[in-house]
């Protein structure tokens, strides 16, 4: 009966057709430990065993954004705490040994001590498949650069009269060209096989362009309905949006506090102080394609906006460089994002602000001069395809003071 009121943490290391978990007291000692299935059923009697052994109260799973993802999720479903475990220190490792048991043993400690304090992310809402949709499309790219490499390679080294018929074509044009070569039976051996790889590769070229632009506007449609405030946000795009969102993950809201979501990002100062020196170094950590999309924004708005132009020109007149100048900016960046991730403001939808339009009569050159915008983007704003939360909210503005 004591046994049963004893408050139990478990610890879980995650493999793909098996887990192995542990179950640790309120002091550290070990209750048992066991491996079940990597199954639905599996993971049910995980949760079971760990009941057994009192009354549980959280569980700490490493791998929760691979092996342990189906396990943390059927976990938080049956309203137990799960909290994310990093691999096990390595020194500790190093002392003790390795095996499943141990790392099990290691996440429940970790989980108990309160040195994993991580939400995992639930995997389970419209971010997920912005996620998927991200992988597929990373990997159609980078094989579409690798076709392009060899295309050129072989170019370099494929006989002159061939060369000759090519020579100048730079981007779409050589791929169209390269594509449109057929088998050549009057050549020689040399010159018909490059005239079948080119066009080999140029083939692929196009099909993985092709892929790649559908892949975009899946993206765009899913981001704009995740999450339509940040799509709109001045620099963010389709990319730049999913990269942020998939960060986060489904319930943005584990993370504390915007400090924890620059943190995520590598976008925030480490403290690299000793003595009499005072200082902070580069984070090189976090997840480096939420760091990528927060320079990419910070390159746009360098660019384009007055106001971080602005911003950029007092940090330099403070003795900042450069680049000291676009780690604060990406630091200042990923406050704003997180603001629009928890608590993203209504944007205006471009389908309603078009049938007030049409409705008023009001043609969409009128409306576009009215307010001092391109047509184009304007009628882009109104199908959906681009996305700007301060060019909408000064049309909606525009249309509630010219529409009955």
């Amino acid at each position: 009966m004591s046994e049963n009121r004893t408050e139990v943490v478990g610890g879980v290391d995650t493999h793909r057709d098996s887990h192995v978990a542990a179950a640790v007291d309120g002091t550290g000692r070990l209750l048992g430990a066991e491996a079940f299935p990597a199954t639905s059923a599996g993971h049910r009697e995980l949760l079971a065993w760990l009941a057994s052994r009192g009354a549980l109260r959280c569980v700490g799973v490493e791998g929760t954004g691979s092996y342990g993802a189906g396990l943390a999720r059927d976990l938080a479903a049956a309203g137990v705490c799960v909290v994310e475990v990093n691999r096990p220190n390595r020194q500790e490792r190093r002392r003790r040994g390795k095996s499943d048991t141990l790392d099990a043993q290691a996440a429940a400690r970790a989980a108990l001590a309160g040195d994993a304090t991580a939400v995992p992310k639930t995997h389970d809402g419209p971010v997920e498949a912005i996620r998927m949709l991200t992988v597929a499309r990373r990997g159609a790219l980078k094989a579409r650069t690798a076709a392009a490499n060899q295309l050129h390679g072989l170019l370099t080294t494929a006989p002159e009269e061939l060369k000759v018929h090519l020579r100048g074509l730079r981007g779409r044009a050589l791929i169209d060209a390269c594509a449109a070569l057929g088998p050549d039976t009057t050549s020689d051996a040399p010159a018909a096989a490059a005239k079948v790889a080119l066009a080999s590769l140029a083939r692929r070229h196009q099909t993985l362009s092709a892929e790649t632009a559908a892949l975009d506007g899946e993206l765009q449609a899913l981001c704009a309905a995740a999450n339509p405030a940040l799509l709109a946000a001045p620099g963010v795009g389709p990319e730049t949006a999913a990269a942020l969102l998939t960060a986060a993950g489904d319930n943005p809201r584990r993370l504390r506090s915007e400090a924890s979501f620059a943190a995520l990002c590598g976008a925030s100062p480490i403290a690299a102080s000793s003595g009499r020196t005072t200082r902070h170094r580069l984070n090189r950590g976090g997840d480096r394609h939420a760091n990528s999309a927060l320079w990419r924004i910070a390159m746009v708005r360098l660019r384009c906006d007055p106001a971080t132009q602005a911003y950029a020109a007092r940090r330099r007149a403070e003795g900042k460089t450069t680049r000291e100048t676009i780690r604060c900016l990406k630091r200042h960046i990923a406050r704003e994002i997180h603001r629009l991730l928890t608590d993203p403001p209504p944007v205006p939808h471009g389908g309603d602000l078009r049938r007030r339009r049409t409705q008023a009569n009001i043609t969409l050159t009128a409306a576009a001069k009215a307010i001092g915008c391109p047509t184009s983007r304007l009628s882009a704003l109104e199908r959906g395809t681009h996305h700007n939360a301060t060019l909408a909210g000064h049309y909606q503005h525009w249309l509630t003071q010219n529409t009955p």
